[in-house]
């Protein structure tokens, strides 16, 4: 019979105490797969997670296996001696309440010693002098991507980890466009597991409703509760700090505007649909309605549907491509509801500029749930394109704030 979890914990009521110590440190049991070292013949395991992913049980573990198979001596890094003493050594899911009694190590000063002999050395990221001398056969950094001195410290760690057949270190944090994490992802002999925050099934129902609920789809849940890297682009009018949460309803005009593709296949650039309304002298984006790839007729239902749904005033679309007939497939589609032509004089860019400074006046806040909006804003360059793709989200978000809040100021449309 195959060895589970379900199976195991059916038989612990007839085990022995030593039985059930052995099992209840039984890594390999109870672990996650991201929390178990990747195959292949990799120096650095870079582990990318959310809070509460388990990185540093999965870290506290592999230090146990290697001193367990008589590896040493290890480093313990962390940002500072204090973090690394309370959160890798002494912490819930440190090395020392991972080890069984049995094979507990001793802790003084800044050293842990196993019974078999094999020792551990805690060092400060802050302070890279402190890795002149020392010499290790692996090592576990914790948080690297808050480390302010990362690229010393690792660098300087690298020298140091020279130790028998095979050197090996473990890297455990939640990420951040830092330049290290970037060369860890650019290097293809780093090993990479990730794993979001939800896949934890021992986490508090508490914490699960306070702060997952509360942070979902915004960028920084997507950081520290999804795992990823979300980095902003250096040129980009767009900078994710400048997108605030919305605070109440609109009390002004809402309209929905459009950014229709030139041709309706599944190659085609997607169909910008944004709907936004105005509050005090700004505006708050209600929500991104883009659709890819579909004939031009659904987007223009899915506009009307839109206007319906946010009780809108008006639909705004630009008719540089295709003219009269984005207005006349409106009309087919709904003729009650109605429709502001605009025409673009100006790039992309000299358009979106304004719009912009309204963000970082913090003038427009955001709906929860524009995930994708605001990752092409952030990626819109001077190009006028975001990733090398067609902008369409931040063309119909352009044409909806500027018809709500810059119009009556600053005209940067023609109406036909």
């Amino acid at each position: 019979m195959k060895t589970t979890r379900a199976n195991l914990l059916g038989l612990a009521a007839g085990l022995a105490e030593s039985e059930l110590s052995a099992i209840a440190f039984n890594w390999p049991i109870w672990a996650m797969p991201h929390q178990l070292p990747p195959e292949g013949d990799w120096t650095t395991w870079l582990l990318l997670g959310g809070r509460g992913a388990g990185k540093t049980r999965a870290g506290a573990e592999w230090v146990r296996s290697l001193a367990e198979q008589g590896i040493g001596p290890i480093a313990l890094v962390g940002e500072t001696m204090v973090e690394a003493e309370a959160v890798m050594v002494k912490g819930d899911s440190g090395v020392l309440r991972v080890c069984p009694p049995d094979f507990k190590p001793k802790f003084a000063g800044s050293v842990l010693v196993w019974p078999n002999g094999v020792e551990a050395h805690l060092l400060p990221a802050s302070d890279p002098e402190r890795f002149r001398g020392p010499q290790f056969a692996a090592a576990w950094c914790d948080e690297t991507a808050k480390w302010r001195k990362a690229e010393e410290a690792f660098d300087m760690l690298q020298f140091g980890l020279r130790l028998g057949e095979r050197p090996r270190q473990l890297v455990t944090t939640t990420p951040r466009p830092t330049r290290l994490l970037k060369r860890f992802l650019a290097d293809e002999r780093v090993a990479v597991t990730r794993a979001a925050t939800k896949v934890n099934p021992h986490l508090a129902n508490a914490f699960l409703a306070a702060v997952v609920e509360r942070y979902r789809d915004t960028h920084l849940g997507r950081q520290e509760l999804d795992g990823e890297m979300i980095e902003d682009r250096i040129d980009a009018l767009w900078q994710r700090a400048m997108f605030r949460r919305a605070e109440g309803m609109p009390d002004g005009r809402i309209v929905v505007a459009v950014d229709p593709p030139v041709t309706g296949t599944a190659r085609s650039d997607a169909c910008g649909i944004v709907v936004a309304g105005g509050q005090g002298e700004g505006a708050v984006v209600l929500e991104d309605a883009t659709l890819k790839g579909i004939a031009p007729k659904v987007w223009a239902e899915r506009a009307v549907a839109a206007y319906r749904a946010h009780d809108a005033d008006c639909i705004v679309v630009e008719v540089n491509q295709g003219g009269d007939l984005v207005q006349q497939l409106l009309g087919q589609v709904a003729p009650d509801v109605p429709v502001r032509a605009v025409r673009a004089s100006r790039g992309k860019w000299l358009r979106a500029e304004p719009v912009a400074a309204l963000y970082a006046r913090g003038l427009v806040s955001h709906v929860p749930g524009l995930t994708a909006l605001e990752d092409e804003l952030c990626a819109f360059g001077p190009d006028g394109k975001a990733e090398g793709h067609s902008p369409d989200r931040v063309d119909a978000l352009v044409w909806a704030l500027t018809e709500l809040v810059l119009n009556e100021v600053r005209p940067r449309v023609r109406v036909l």
